[in-house]
Order: structure tokens, then sequence, then C-alpha cells
């Protein structure tokens, strides 16, 4: 990527274009780097691969114009719920919406499998990715203590629940 280009990124351009897709094999050296740049515990390349082949887990990238990854998101159905996870977006395309289309696109093929109930843990601290959830009508149900490590923080448990589901209490 010429300077020009990156420096294009760095701005803010809201009219970054991106491809949602599914995740492939070939997708995992880039999508465990991206982890080691995000997350203080990331996962490995051995752990993406293991997940790709399980058929419950559904994991995306965003993939800009030049086959960059931009961004990774994934969730996994737990006994027809969503557990979402590995929410990530590239330093550049940051404050592009590129995490906003991941999670509308995860969303809408999680119900397509049937998923009515998604849930997430966030960093407490992470106000723009609590924003994030929160405008797809994700809500707080708890508060997990010290559940991240490097530095210690507690998680926020939200939830999101969908037709039938979205007035049922958790038990």
């Amino acid at each position: 990527m010429s300077e020009a280009q990156a420096a294009k990124k760095a701005e803010g351009n809201h009219n970054i274009t991106v491809h949602i897709r599914r995740m492939i094999p070939e997708d995992v050296p880039a999508a465990a780097a991206l982890e080691r740049i995000c997350f203080s515990e990331p996962w490995s390349e051995n752990a993406y691969l293991r997940t790709l082949t399980d058929e419950k887990a559904l994991y995306l990238v965003a993939e800009n114009e030049d086959g960059e990854i931009a961004g990774t998101c994934g969730l996994l159905d737990i006994l027809g719920e969503g557990d979402i996870s590995n929410v990530a977006v590239a330093e550049p395309f940051r404050r592009q919406r590129v995490a906003q289309r991941m999670m509308a696109e995860l969303l809408k093929q999680g119900k397509e499998r049937g998923i009515r109930a998604f849930t997430l843990e966030v960093r407490a601290s992470n106000e723009a990715a609590v924003r994030l959830y929160e405008k797809f009508g994700f809500v707080c149900e708890g508060r997990r203590k010290n559940f991240y490590k490097k530095p210690d923080e507690d998680a926020l448990i939200l939830w999101y629940r969908t037709g039938e589901d979205a007035g049922a209490e958790r038990s």
C-alpha cells in the first residue's frame, strides 16, 4: 500500500469499500495477526483453524478492495444462542463503519441459522464498542469481574434478543 493510500485510510474515509464474507483458511494468518494487535490474549492461528472446521461456528472478515483484511468477527451457536467473539478492526479502518457492517452481517446470518438470542462480553472501558452494540439493540445484563487480563478488567455481558425471545428473562 502506498503512503497516499495509507494516509487516505488514516483520515477516516467513511466511504471505504469492504466486502464482508465468510472467513476461509487462507485468511487465518491475517486474522491471527489482527488478534495480536487488538487483544491482550489473542487467538492463535491453530485456534482459528479449529474454529473454521466447526459447523456451529460462523466467522467473517471484512476485506477491502486490495484484498487486505480490515476486520474480523465471529459467533458460535451454543444450543441456539449466538456467542459473539473476536470483533476486531485494524487501526487504519476504524471509525469507518467496518465493525458496524460486520456486526450487521453476523447478526443477519445468525438469524438465518435460527439464532434468536446473541451474547458477547466487552471490556467495561470500551465505550465505543458498547455504543456500537447498543445501536444493534444489545443491553447490559451482567458483569464478569476481572474477566480480562493484561490489564485486569471487568467484562460487561451484553444480550440481544429477537422475536419471541426479546422479552424473555435469562434463567
